[in-house]
């Protein structure tokens, strides 16, 4: 919204998953001033978006909502390629997108998504130093690791030092206890918290695909459109309702 994809319009993958998607992101966009243009409902493991993509493209809206996961999400960036999506000046925002997924579709299919992650390889030195170790650990010299497994990485590691203070793991709810009462602090994710209702605070980031002859290097896919503050990235608790905070 604030980079200016105030109209939108979205291709919803038609279960709860998806409509829970469009449902919180039309808030957003409403809340801030933007107008959501129309929205279509897609059956799960569609093969053929073309129908969806021409009313999304008639639409007119800048920015169309992918509502959905895995390989509808794929499946809609690719046809929408070809149907010349971005040329034309709309770009598609992936609601649940990760850098396996660019990899995979490659940068002169999928330059121009809009996506958030809380996490990306690339962003300074210790990302990078901790990619380095990730490749070599697992042999994947070619493979960038995804904002989720940075962040499996992290919460161990924040579940093991609330061990260390407890000197024990023998109680399941004094760590997960000790856990919420130390402030977050490691190379990854840098400070943060873990909120009474078990959510973890930290930034997040907004990125937009690179065009393939903008990438220098192998994995260098993004371009940060903009940092989200930590208090401004996550549901506000008091929109939860979540008994661990209510009881």
């Amino acid at each position: 919204m604030k980079t200016g994809g105030d109209t939108w319009f979205f291709l919803t993958a038609d279960y709860a998953f998806g409509h829970a998607l469009e449902r919180d992101t039309t808030a957003v966009v409403l809340a801030n001033g933007g107008k959501v243009l129309g929205s279509v409902n897609v059956p799960l493991n569609t093969q053929d978006f073309s129908s969806y993509l021409l009313q999304a493209q008639a639409s007119k809206a800048k920015i169309i909502g992918l509502a959905n996961a895995g390989g509808d999400t794929d499946n809609s960036i690719k046809q929408g390629a070809e149907f010349g999506i971005a040329a034309g000046g709309q770009h598609f925002a992936g609601l649940l997108v990760f850098i396996s997924d660019v990899q995979a579709l490659g940068l002169k299919t999928s330059q121009g998504l809009v996506l958030t992650e809380t996490w990306y390889w690339d962003m300074n030195d210790a990302n990078r130093a901790w990619t380095k170790r990730w490749q070599t650990a697992y042999n994947k010299p070619d493979k960038f690791p995804a904002m989720t497994v940075a962040g499996v990485y992290s919460s161990v590691l924040h579940y093991l030092k609330a061990v260390a203070a407890l000197k024990s793991a023998a109680d399941g709810k004094a760590v997960v206890a000790k856990m919420k009462e130390l402030p977050t602090d490691d190379p990854l994710f840098g400070k943060g918290y873990v909120r009474a209702d078990g959510r973890k605070i930290h930034p997040a980031y907004l990125f937009e695909v690179k065009k393939p002859e903008d990438s220098k290097y192998a994995g260098d896919d993004y371009i940060l459109r903009a940092t989200i503050p930590a208090e401004e990235a996550f549901r506000p608790m008091k929109d939860d309702n979540c008994p661990m905070v209510s009881n």
